[in-house]
């Protein structure tokens, strides 16, 4: 890889981009020092000495297994203020009513929350109690009763991921789920029907050099920013990147990284090939592209025979899909599914990266096992520059499941069935129900119709994350007990509730005694050890939250640690994979289970051993004359957590409605113009924005769109809420 400068790939000739449109990446360090004014010392030992708690690449510190130099990027430095905060003044929660319809940033800032508070029915705000009054009344309100936990990804360590899944399956339930169930379950789905692992197949490393990366339904430049720097140097490597999307993303066409002297200076082009889709015809696309590869013969034939099954059904059902319907769905043209077709049957390696545009549908899992079959009809997975990769965007995502903090799934993402419910029964000394629990969205149903008695939270915002947000807010009121575990206010907390609230305060992952591990994307087992610096009131960490509580349930089990070293080493007897994870000790120490490549051997992890081509149908979208597509996109945010109302990359704010020149000139519309999205009897009101989208199709900021999305779209085994709908225009007046 050359290190000389290369101005065929630079973004513009203006020095710094000055007078473009565009993130200042310095003014964000500006921010952060001002951020964390009077703990300025303990946020740096953080940034040198933490595993970061962003997005799931995994820096340590500020460096990490992909490339020798420095990462910093504003994600982790919006996390700063979070993770130094001084404590809130509890008194301010006597009285709630005046903190109502603040917004979470707004809660977020009055501080972190120091002590155990309780808020009984009709009462007006929170009182303080001990640790041991508060496990009690929540010991009293689980005990016996159906209940459910979700845990969030924000910060949230494989330690206390465990520790919980062990405690609530000893209190007698399934009813565990985390964030991966709203942003990856369909690739984990799909991915452990097709290959056998849930987990993406290569490391970063594979990128740099890669004939050609492809983002379907992906956008890192605003999720996972440290990763543009990667494909800086994979352009430099001469790497070829494509996009397939219904938005061209202004931050993949032109990124400046500011950590490199000449990306920061001039800029650098990161997308060479883009491909517009529909909201949702990722299937007719990449459909598409398959049945050129196979009518082409650019199949890898080698590989198909030798390491596949399924693939004449697939190319049977290739055959009866029109060129005509594919098109129709898709958005696009033969031509475009030919342009994409020649790139792959020229291309010696490729890594496929996919997101949230990919996995939150109603069709997620097909959504991904059309990509899992390109790249077994084309061999390129268990190599070098080769895989695929559900890029995560959460530090706690990857793990999570794992460590079987999930439904529909046991540590080492083992199905929940009688027999492997026994074989952690005779492992841990306590039944383990045998049968799959409620997932995120299930819990919510069923706190609706009055089938769940108490639901614990651990960070999370359910009115935010979630659809149809007044839905969310009836069933959060309807439950006898909440316990919410966390480091600071959110609006679900305020929710009056028909029984009692809990507030616990927890501890971040840089206060943990004994340090703490995240899974990175690249399956990358990382320590973080603990932070030396102020400590906020009573907080504790999570997994003793959890373990206490079911020590207090379930007496007579064997639930307590003396700390996280011991729950590591609980886990590398439950989880095979995770071997390593126990030695595991300071700061730089990590383990990638699978090695760079999984895979490498030849086989995979099925059952026969053999990839599994999947017959993908076309999906039945209907969009009435007239009518738009619409998804919800991020901005200026961390999960939930919006930073800015402006996004730098495009100029949208959080009202803005996406849209493309062609349906705006059509219809009328300046940009600025007021309008109203209708799904049925759901509205939002926005403002218009001109962005290069596909005609036919909108984008509008989540959480603030979650208003338009029916709770009930879910897939079909992963159960994801669908985060997209198909609405109305009404132009409003000014």
């Amino acid at each position: 890889m050359s290190k000389r400068p290369d101005p065929r790939n630079w973004a513009s000739w203006r020095p710094f981009g000055l007078g473009l449109r565009k993130p200042n990446n310095y003014l964000e360090l500006w921010k952060a020092f001002k951020a964390v004014k009077g703990n300025r010392r303990f946020a740096w030992r953080i940034l040198n000495q933490g595993t970061c708690d962003g997005c799931a690449l995994g820096t340590m510190g500020m460096r990490d297994w992909t490339m020798d130099e420095i990462h910093l990027c504003n994600i982790r430095l919006r996390l700063l203020p979070l993770n130094t905060m001084p404590a809130l003044d509890h008194r301010l929660l006597a009285d709630v009513s005046g903190l109502a319809g603040k917004k979470s940033a707004e809660l977020r800032d009055l501080g972190r929350l120091p002590y155990p508070m309780i808020r009984r029915a009709g009462e007006p705000g929170f009182t303080r109690l001990s640790w041991e009054q508060a496990l009690r009344v929540a010991a009293d309100g689980l005990r016996g009763a159906r209940f459910g936990a979700y845990l969030t990804s924000r910060g949230m360590p494989n330690e206390n991921y465990f520790a919980a899944q062990k405690a609530v399956r000893a209190m007698g339930t399934n009813n565990i789920d985390n964030a991966a169930r709203i942003c990856h379950s369909p690739s984990t789905v799909a991915l452990k029907q097709t290959i056998g692992a849930a987990a993406t197949t290569c490391s970063y490393t594979d990128w740099i050099g890669s004939d050609l990366i492809v983002f379907i339904g992906s956008n890192p430049s605003n999720n996972q920013p440290v990763a543009m720097k990667y494909l800086f140097h994979a352009k430099k490597a001469g790497t070829r990147i494509a996009m397939v999307n219904s938005y061209r993303e202004p931050g993949m066409e032109k990124y400046w990284v500011p950590s490199n002297a000449e990306s920061a200076l001039f800029g650098t082009k990161i997308t060479d090939e883009f491909f517009g889709v529909n909201v949702g015809g990722d299937i007719g696309f990449l459909n598409g592209v398959l049945k050129h590869l196979v009518e082409n013969d650019w199949i890898d034939k080698a590989f198909v025979d030798s390491r596949t099954s399924g693939f004449e059904s697939v190319r049977q059902a290739l055959a009866e899909q029109s060129w005509e319907e594919l098109e129709a769905l898709s958005g696009s043209t033969r031509a475009e599914m030919l342009h994409l077709a020649r790139l792959l049957g020229e291309a010696k390696s490729a890594v496929f990266v996919w997101s949230m545009g990919i996995t939150q549908h109603s069709f997620g899992e097909d959504n991904v096992r059309s990509i899992v079959n390109l790249a077994l009809a084309r061999g390129f997975v268990g190599r070098d520059r080769c895989g695929l990769m559900p890029i995560r965007g959460h530090s706690g995502v990857q793990g999570g499941a794992e460590m079987g903090a999930y439904a529909t799934g046991l540590p080492g993402g083992l199905p929940i069935t009688p027999e492997n419910a026994a074989k952690f029964s005779g492992l841990w000394g306590f039944e383990v129900p045998g049968s799959p629990g409620l997932t995120a969205t299930e819990m919510i149903d069923a706190a609706h119709t009055g089938e769940l008695d108490a639901l614990v939270s651990s960070g999370g915002n359910f009115l935010e994350v979630l659809p149809d947000p007044a839905y969310c807010r009836e069933a959060l009121s309807r439950l006898g007990l909440r316990v919410h575990i966390d480091i600071v206010l959110s609006s679900q907390m305020l929710v009056p509730s028909e029984g009692e609230v809990l507030l616990l305060p927890a501890q971040t992952r840089y206060e943990m005694v004994g340090g703490v591990t995240e899974t990175s994307t690249e399956r990358r087992v990382i320590f973080s050890p603990e932070i030396e610096g102020p400590r906020v009131g009573e907080a504790w960490p999570e997994w003793k939250i959890f373990t206490e509580l079911a020590s207090l349930v379930r007496p007579d089990a064997d639930l307590r640690y003396t700390g996280t070293p011991q729950i590591r080493d609980d886990i590398e007897r439950a989880v095979p994979f995770y071997e390593g994870i126990s030695a595991l000790r300071k700061f730089g120490d990590n383990v990638q289970y699978g090695g760079r490549h999984l895979f490498a051997d030849g086989r995979f992890q099925t059952p026969d051993g053999l990839g599994r081509f999947s017959a993908v149908p076309v999906p039945e979208l209907r969009r009435p004359d007239g009518a738009f597509s619409v998804a919800t996109r991020r901005g200026k945010q961390f999960n939930s957590m919006v930073h800015e109302r402006l996004d730098g990359f495009n100029g949208a704010t959080r009202e803005a409605v996406l849209i493309s020149p062609y349906d705006a000139d059509r219809l009328g519309l300046p940009d600025g113009s007021p309008v109203e999205l209708s799904n049925g009897a759901r509205t939002f009101t926005g403002r218009i924005l001109r962005a290069p989208l596909v005609p036919g199709n909108l984008q509008i900021h989540w959480p603030e769109g979650n208003v338009l999305l029916d709770e009930a779209r879910r897939s079909p085994d992963a159960k994801i809420p669908d985060y997209n709908a198909v609405v109305t225009l009404r132009k409003l007046s000014p």
